[in-house]
């Protein structure tokens, strides 16, 4: 994953709440199975293998954010293992078809979790962190971000 990326998932995670969180981890896992298919064309055996561990341990984080005291928890953790064993899969055999199956399981799941995070008013989960500003401004035809420091200390005293 490029460092321009993790830095836009940083910046959107400082600023989520718990909805958005969920869709923020599902766009961290396809940009994981971009980094699959990559190092797939680019015959990197070893770089692909370190894409689907890293693909793997993003399910393992949704997995691990499950409560089970709901129903529909049981179904999900079902996909996710059976995504899990696709990429294991795709691992072992050097082929995208597991990786494929798992990337459109999980583009469905995707697509409910954006419509839930839509209806999520929450308050953001972390406090203290920078605002993010994005406009048009100086810049022509791109976005600027500009990040507001309105307390330094930002609740960190010595």
């Amino acid at each position: 994953m490029e460092n321009e990326l993790k830095k836009d998932f940083t910046r959107r995670l400082s600023q989520c709440n718990s909805g958005e969180m969920i869709v923020i981890i599902y766009d961290i896992f396809f940009a994981y199975v971009d980094d699959i298919r990559q190092a797939h064309c680019k015959g990197d055996h070893d770089g692909q293998k370190d894409a689907i561990r890293n693909a793997q341990s993003v399910l393992d984080e949704l997995i691990g954010s499950l409560n089970f005291s709901y129903p529909i928890s049981h179904n999900l953790y079902k996909l996710y293992m059976f995504c899990k064993n696709e990429l294991s899969r795709a691992m072992y055999e050097n082929r995208l078809d597991g990786v494929q199956e798992a990337e459109h399981i999980m583009h469905r799941l995707y697509a409910s979790f954006v419509e839930v995070a839509k209806q999520d008013k929450s308050a953001p989960l972390m406090k203290n962190t920078q605002q993010v500003y994005a406009g048009m401004t100086y810049a022509r035809g791109a976005v600027n971000e500009d990040y507001m420091d309105v307390d330094s200390h930002r609740g960190f005293f010595v």
